[in-house]
C-alpha cells in the first residue's frame, strides 16, 4: 500500500493522457485528482559582468587607442557594462543645441574591435599600406580634403550603428520573455520570433550578417579614422580576423550629451535578454539639462532583474558642494521610471532603480576628499591611501547615511583617479605649466552595487594617459535565477562559449587570478 501512495505522490504532476499511457500506474483509478499545472524549477547560475567606468575628457578615441587592455578581454566575462563621461566638450553648443553623437559611433566601433576582433600581422600590415596609399591619395588629389567633408556630412547615426551592431533577433529585446505556460519554457512564445532565428542561423552560416554590408557606415569609419574590421575585408580599410566569429552583439547604448553607456552580451545570452527599458535624468544647468545627470537601463536576465545606473554628478571641491552630489543621487532614485512592459500575470518588471534584484552604478561620481591640496600631496607620496580614504567625501556621506544607504563598494586599492596633467602619470598641479588647472586628487570615479547575490571579483583603475581622468573596472559574480525543468546545472562562471554553446566552469577556473577586493 505504501508504495501504491508513493506512485501516487510521484504522478500528481502528470495529465490524464499521460496517466493512462504510463505502466507504472496502469489500473489505478485517477479520475478523482484534478490536472494541476507542470512547474518549472529554478536554478542558480553565476555569471561574469564586466563593469567599466570612464570620463574621457571630451575627447574623441582614435584608431591607435586599444582598450582591449582596459576591458579586460581575456578574462572572457559575459555581459560588458561600460559607461563613459564628456564622450563630447560640454560646450554650449552640444549642451544646448545638438548632440553630436560621432564620438559614440567612435566609441562603439572600437568596443566592438576589441571584444570581437582581433587583428593579424597581415592585417597590421594591409594597415600600413592602406595608410599610405591613402597619404599619397590624398597628395595628388587636393580635393579629397573636400571630398572627406562630405563623407561627414553623411555619417550614419548612433542609431544606425547601433542597429548594425545587434544581432537579427535583437529586436525583440524590449519584449517580455515570461513564459506563460511553464511547460513550454523552452520555446519561444511567437512565431515571428522563431523566423527571425532561422534567419540568424541562416546568414551565420553563409558567413554573413542578416542585417547585411552597409559600404557608407565602413565609408565613414574610413573617413573619420577608424578602420573597419569585417570578416569578409569589405570596405575601405584592411580587414581583421575575427576572434570566436564574433562572440558579442550589442544589448543597447544610449547618449545624454557627454553620458554614454552601452552593454554588451554573449550573442547565445541574447535569447534570454528581454524587457529592455532606458531612462534618463538630466541634473545639469538649471537642474535639468543634460551635461550632469544619469543614463539608466534595465533589463531582465533569465528570471532576474538588473540595473545599470552610469552619472556624471555635479562637480567642485569647494566645502558643501558633496551636498549637490547628494542631491543628485536622490533626485535620480526618486525621479527614475522605467515603463510597464511585462505581460505575465503574475509578474511585475521593476519601475524604479532600488526594486531590481540586482544594481550596479557606475561614472564620474565627482566626490573628492576633505583636504587641502598640500595635505593630500603629503599622503600621496606616502602612498598613505588609507589615510585619505578616512577623507573620502563619498566614503563620510555613506557612513552619514546621507547617500547610497544600503549600497556597497570593494576595497580601493589603487590611487586617486583624477585629476592628470595632459598625456601624464603626475597630477595637475606639480609643476608650474599645471598649477592653474590644479585640483586636490581624489577618487572620482567609481563603482557602487545593491543587492543581494552579487559578489565583486576584482576592482582596479586603468592606467591610460588619454584624459585627465584614470578608467575604472570592476567584474562581478552575479547569481541569475534560471527556470529549468532538467536542473542539471552546477553553479559556476559561465565564461565561455563554444561553437554557440555554452560550457559551464567551475568558480576556481574562471575567477581573476587576484583576492576579492570587497571589504567583509
Amino acid at each position: 500500500m505504501g508504495l501504491i501512495n508513493q506512485k501516487i505522490k510521484d504522478c500528481s504532476f502528470v495529465s490524464i493522457s499521460e496517466r493512462h499511457g504510463d505502466f507504472g500506474i496502469e489500473g489505478l483509478n485517477l479520475s478523482n485528482f484534478e490536472r494541476p499545472m507542470q512547474t518549472a524549477t529554478a536554478v542558480v547560475q553565476d555569471f561574469r559582468i564586466f563593469v567599466g567606468t570612464w570620463n574621457v575628457g571630451g575627447r574623441a578615441p582614435h584608431q591607435e587607442l586599444n582598450l582591449e587592455e582596459f576591458l579586460q578581454v581575456e578574462g572572457s566575462s559575459d555581459v560588458y557594462v561600460l559607461g563613459f563621461q564628456e564622450i563630447v566638450p560640454l560646450s554650449a553648443g552640444n549642451v544646448l543645441v545638438i548632440e553630436d553623437n560621432e564620438p559614440a559611433v567612435r566609441w562603439l566601433t572600437l568596443i566592438n574591435q576589441a571584444l570581437n576582433y582581433k587583428p593579424s600581422l597581415s592585417d597590421q600590415q594591409n594597415q600600413a599600406s592602406f595608410d599610405s596609399s591613402a597619404v599619397s591619395n590624398s597628395m595628388s588629389n587636393p580635393s579629397s580634403k573636400d571630398s572627406s567633408k562630405t563623407h561627414f556630412f553623411r555619417k550614419p547615426s548612433l542609431k544606425a550603428l547601433s542597429k548594425n551592431l545587434r544581432t537579427a533577433d535583437s529586436s525583440l529585446l524590449k519584449a517580455c520573455n515570461c513564459y506563460l505556460d511553464s511547460r513550454n519554457n523552452e520555446e519561444r512564445p511567437t512565431g515571428r520570433r522563431k523566423t527571425r532565428k532561422l534567419l540568424q542561423d541562416q546568414g551565420a552560416a553563409a558567413g554573413g550578417s542578416v542585417r547585411g554590408h552597409d559600404p557608407s557606415m565602413e565609408e565613414f569609419m574610413s573617413t573619420a579614422g577608424i578602420t573597419t574590421t569585417t570578416a569578409g575585408g569589405g570596405g575601405g580599410g584592411p580587414a581583421s580576423s575575427p576572434t570566436g566569429g564574433g562572440n558579442y552583439s550589442l544589448v543597447a547604448s544610449k547618449q545624454m550629451v557627454g553620458i554614454f553607456l552601452t552593454i554588451w552580451a554573449r550573442k547565445e545570452l541574447m535569447q534570454h535578454i528581454a524587457h529592455l527599458r532606458i531612462s534618463c535624468l538630466g541634473r545639469g544647468i538649471m537642474g535639468c539639462l543634460g551635461n550632469k545627470g544619469c543614463i539608466s537601463i534595465s533589463l531582465s536576465l533569465h528570471q532576474t532583474s538588473l540595473c545599470f545606473v552610469c552619472s556624471h554628478l555635479a562637480s567642485g571641491e569647494k566645502e558643501g558642494d558633496e551636498i549637490k552630489r547628494n542631491s543628485d543621487v536622490a533626485q535620480i532614485l526618486k525621479s527614475i521610471q522605467f515603463p510597464k512592459i511585462c505581460k505575465h500575470p503574475t509578474r511585475t518588471m521593476p519601475e524604479r532603480i532600488i526594486d531590481h534584484d540586482r544594481t550596479i552604478w557606475l561614472g564620474d561620481l565627482n566626490y573628492r576628499v576633505s583636504l587641502s591640496y598640500d595635505e593630500t600631496k603629503l599622503l600621496l607620496e606616502d602612498n598613505n591611501w588609507d589615510s585619505l580614504l578616512e577623507k573620502d567625501q563619498l566614503n563620510l556621506e555613506k557612513e552619514a547615511g546621507r547617500v547610497f544607504t544600503g549600497w556597497k563598494e570593494g576595497k580601493i586599492f589603487f590611487a586617486p583617479t583624477y585629476k592628470y596633467s595632459q598625456n601624464s602619470d603626475s597630477y595637475a598641479g606639480e609643476n608650474t605649466k599645471s598649477k592653474k588647472k590644479r585640483r586636490t586628487p581624489a577618487w572620482c570615479d567609481r563603482i557602487l552595487w545593491k543587492g543581494g547575490g552579487v559578489e565583486q571579483l576584482s576592482y582596479v583603475r586603468g592606467e591610460s594617459r588619454f584624459s585627465d581622468h584614470r578608467p575604472v573596472c570592476a567584474v562581478f559574480g552575479v547569481e541569475v535565477e534560471i527556470l529549468n525543468k532538467n536542473s542539471k546545472f552546477r553553479k559556476g562562471y559561465s565564461c565561455a562559449a563554444s561553437g554557440g554553446v555554452v560550457e559551464y566552469y567551475e568558480e576556481d577556473d574562471c575567477v581573476p587570478k587576484r583576492h576579492s577586493f570587497y571589504d567583509f
